[in-house]
């Protein structure tokens, strides 16, 4: 394995995401690739620099050890996170997901699942922990 991209936003789950890529980058060597991303919005400009969620990411990495480009991406959100991962060549993209209602399902609002579907290369969705009421 020698990339490993990283779909990021800063919830629950994407930084279980974050601590599972840190860990499979470190055992195996890859280079790891963290992107974010922005919806499109009429008018709107790319940002030149990382915004406040990749740098956050980037930081933990670092704390971690690790180096990532971090890679700001526009879009629809699933879309997005596949086109980085096939523009550097990855070959896991790590997501996290949450626990979604009936109806986001039925309206197809799981971006873990979108990923999955169009990404050629193998996915890993990383679920939030639960905590066990004792």
């Amino acid at each position: 394995m020698k990339t490993i991209v990283l779909a990021y936003n800063d919830t629950d789950g994407s930084n279980e995401a974050l601590e599972r890529a840190a860990e499979l980058a470190g055992f195996y060597g890859a280079k790891l690739v963290v992107t974010s991303v922005v919806p499109v919005l009429v008018g709107a400009e790319r940002m030149p620099e990382p915004g406040p969620e990749l740098l956050k990411a980037g930081e933990r990495l670092r704390e971690l050890g690790l180096e990532a480009e971090l890679v700001e991406a526009v879009g629809e959100i699933g879309e997005a996170i596949v086109e980085v991962a096939q523009s550097r060549g990855a070959d896991l993209i790590v997501i996290g997901t949450r626990e979604l209602s009936q109806v986001e399902r039925l309206l197809g609002h799981s971006v873990s699942d979108a990923v999955q579907r169009m990404a050629r290369c193998d996915v890993l969705i990383v679920h939030p922990r639960r905590i066990e009421p004792r």
